[in-house]
């Protein structure tokens, strides 16, 4: 089940020469690609380009009449791997993947697509995950697309640059023979607007028909003494065509005033960030027409020579604007102007930060300060100052106001008990060296678990802990490592290592059903049925087929004391080789989007339904918040009380709770208070719940009115 359901906006897929296509960007390349005669997509999901693969899950009618062949690929490489149908055959392929993890796991595919080349075209679409908001590592695509030769394209955020991309993408390594990645952030994703569509293609040869008609040429088969043949191609052949193809077609744009003493360079996703800056700044107007000279990289490798030095004709200074590091387009760009013997000046890092996210802020300020001193006479008086904006007021540093949003947990996430128990059996045994993964399970490294060491990648945290297998050792490892993880690297590079190597730690396999963390796509020991794809794989079953003998079972994950108790055995059983726990549980997200449309129909068709809810019994909750500290669910709060004789505040379950009684078990396996309590909401009761509410009132008044007789009892005493 994946996060959103893109059943009805694919219905915009079918639209046809001549009509308005209007959506977001992440649809629109999907509509790109049909209408270019893509035979065949394959990638795995992750953000920014998730949805990429919800709707092409969600448009396989339409990909079946066209005969275009989608995959939900096992991994990156898998993804880039499958583009080698183009290597021979005349078909149009796409893989898409996030970046740059993605394109780290898939690098060794990549490397060997771009070595022998290929036939048809092939496109790698990456969701470039770069900035503040990320959740990985910050490293930029474009070093991988330089390491291997491939084409790289960078399109202005805006509808009609995104389709045209795809198109030229296609084009493109058609005419070098070469893959091209086209990088897209998250605002050209998800950024909405319209365009004028075109027919859907069939495939030119799908890949039914290249089964039916086997080609093969040795020449393009990346071996001794091809592979050297290969890189004399790279740079003879295929360089020069996709230069000329960049020139010929004008890809990259040019706008702004023909003549200047500036101008900016920058790479086609900057283009909406740097027209906002220099309206702010009040040389460019809401329709885009700037002042300032501008050159936009719509095909940010290979870079073009003559088109960057005719730019820079007559200018005293070029801005470049790249964000990230290193600063690889002003570097090159640095060199042509050596080598042409010119002397505008080139500047680019001097006035924008080396590393991070260049948002709205950041090239206001960075374009500000490279016009007040290359340029002032250009500048409104209002902004001719340093450090002021185009309304002349200061902008308060936030980060120094607005207090810090650490990720955590969902609420009810059946994550959360799993690291409640491991925080008790630390408590008993002592603390653990625990090597963390990639997933949603990661949120155990902040408070209240503070959890795990490192994290190594993608289904690696067992293999991060594999140097702590030391014979002499008094305690083990624990490794945590996902489903979706477990199934994209984990098997293999974790728990086959283990085994080969006797490694005597702790291996948990978190597994909620999907790869929640990238929006809740079924893998394969998902428990849902699946139309296209083969569910229900156990994971117990694959770990026991690697050769683990140690191996148990949770199927409930909210049993903390079951949990723990199993954990305590784990690291403490005389038996050697990994011990693996497959703590399952459903992931609450999906589980709530899937139930809570059922629950409302039933209770709006008069069915009776009991949702159950947890609350804090005020006069009980003693107010140490030890709960909280197991537990950290964003619906258990604080209450301060109105009892002037207790000064501490409560602990409180708020409306956002969703039943799932982690709470109350946290509470009974640590043995804390007992101040949590369940209460069942009855929609539409029967005959049978309105007797027991009856029942139930009348001995709750018959225990009331004798405990307050005995109060007056005693009073009267």
């Amino acid at each position: 089940m994946a996060e959103r359901s893109f059943a009805e906006e694919v219905k915009k897929l079918r639209l046809g020469a001549g009509e308005e296509f209007s959506g977001e960007g992440i649809l629109a390349i999907t509509k790109a690609l049909l209408q270019c005669g893509v035979g065949y997509v394959g990638g795995y999901q992750g953000a920014p380009i998730s949805h990429l693969m919800d709707v092409l899950a969600d448009a396989q009618d339409i990909l079946g009449e066209l005969g275009v062949h989608f995959e939900a690929s096992a991994s990156e490489a898998t993804a880039t791997a499958m583009l080698a149908a183009s290597v021979h055959y005349p078909i149009r392929g796409a893989a898409t993947f996030k970046s740059t993890v993605g394109t780290n796991v898939a690098s060794d595919a990549l490397a060997n697509l771009a070595s022998g080349g290929v036939t048809g075209g092939a496109l790698i679409i990456c969701g470039e995950d770069y900035g503040e908001g990320s959740s990985i590592m910050q490293e930029r695509s474009h070093a991988f697309a330089m390491k291997s030769q491939v084409w790289l394209l960078d399109p202005r955020p805006n509808l009609p640059s995104i389709v045209k991309a795809v198109e030229d993408g296609f084009e493109l390594s058609e005419a070098s023979n070469t893959p091209v990645m086209m990088e897209v952030r998250i605002r050209c994703c998800h950024v909405h607007g319209q365009f004028i569509a075109k027919d859907n293609k069939r495939p030119a040869m799908t890949v039914t028909e290249a089964l039916s008609s086997p080609r093969r040429d040795t020449g393009r088969i990346v071996l001794p003494p091809a592979s050297f043949l290969h890189e004399k191609e790279k740079v003879e052949k295929r360089w020069p065509a996709a230069v000329d193809f960049i020139r010929r077609n004008k890809i990259n744009e040019f706008f702004g005033a023909e003549i200047g003493s500036v101008g900016i360079v920058m790479q086609g996703g900057m283009y909406n960030a740097v027209i906002r800056a220099l309206q702010r700044i009040g040389l460019a107007d809401n329709f885009g027409d700037t002042q300032i000279p501008l050159y936009v990289l719509n095909a940010v490798y290979p870079l073009v020579d003559d088109e960057f030095l005719a730019f820079c004709e007559g200018k005293d200074a070029v801005l470049v604007v790249e964000e990230g590091q290193p600063n690889y387009i002003e570097q090159a760009f640095a060199a042509m102007l050596h080598k042409a013997g010119r002397d505008t000046k080139l500047v680019g890092k001097e006035y924008l930060p080396m590393a991070g996210e260049y948002t709205g802020q950041v090239m206001l300020d960075g374009l500000g300060a490279f016009l007040r001193a290359e340029a002032p006479h250009m500048l409104p008086a209002a902004v001719r100052a340093p450090n002021k904006t185009g309304n002349g007021h200061e902008i308060p540093d936030l980060s120094r106001v607005v207090p810090g949003r650490p990720p955590g947990f969902c609420t009810g996430c059946p994550e959360r008990p799993i690291f409640a128990a491991t925080k008790l059996v630390e408590k008993e045994l002592g603390k653990h060296h625990i090597a963390s993964d990639i997933g949603c399970h990661l949120f155990s490294i902040m408070p209240p678990f503070e959890l795990g060491a490192t994290t190594m990648g993608y289904g690696l945290g067992p293999a991060s802990a594999s140097a702590f297998n030391s014979p002499d050792a008094k305690k083990r490892s624990i490794s945590f490592v996902g489903d979706g993880g477990f199934w994209h690297n984990g098997l293999t590079s974790s728990i086959g290592n283990a085994v080969f190597n006797r490694n005597d730690g702790v291996i948990v396999v978190v597994d909620n059903f999907y790869s929640a963390a990238t929006g809740g796509q079924d893998i394969l020991s998902s428990r849902a049925s699946n139309r296209s794809k083969s569910t229900k794989h156990p994971i117990t079953q694959a770990v026991k087929g690697m050769g683990v003998k140690w191996v148990r079972h949770i199927d409930r994950t909210y049993d903390v004391s079951k949990m723990r108790a199993t954990l305590k055995e784990a690291l403490t059983t005389e038996e050697k080789g990994p011990k693996v726990i497959v703590a399952s549980s459903e992931c609450m997200l999906n589980r709530q989007r899937r139930e809570r449309p059922l629950l409302d129909k039933a209770i709006k068709g008069g069915e009776t339904v009991v949702k159950p809810k947890f609350g804090v019994d005020e006069d009980i909750c003693t107010g140490d918040h030890a709960c909280m500290r197991l537990s950290g669910c964003p619906s258990l709060s604080v209450k301060s009380l109105d009892d002037p004789l207790r000064d501490d505040p409560v602990a409180h379950i708020d409306q956002s709770c969703v039943g799932c009684g982690n709470c109350g078990e946290v509470a009974d396996a640590a043995v804390l208070c007992p101040s949590f309590y369940r209460a069942d909401t009855v929609h539409n009761p029967g005959g049978w719940e309105r007797f027991l509410d009856r029942f139930r009132r009348k001995a709750i008044g018959v225990l009331q009115r004798f405990r307050e007789s005995r109060r007056l009892t005693f009073a009267d005493a």
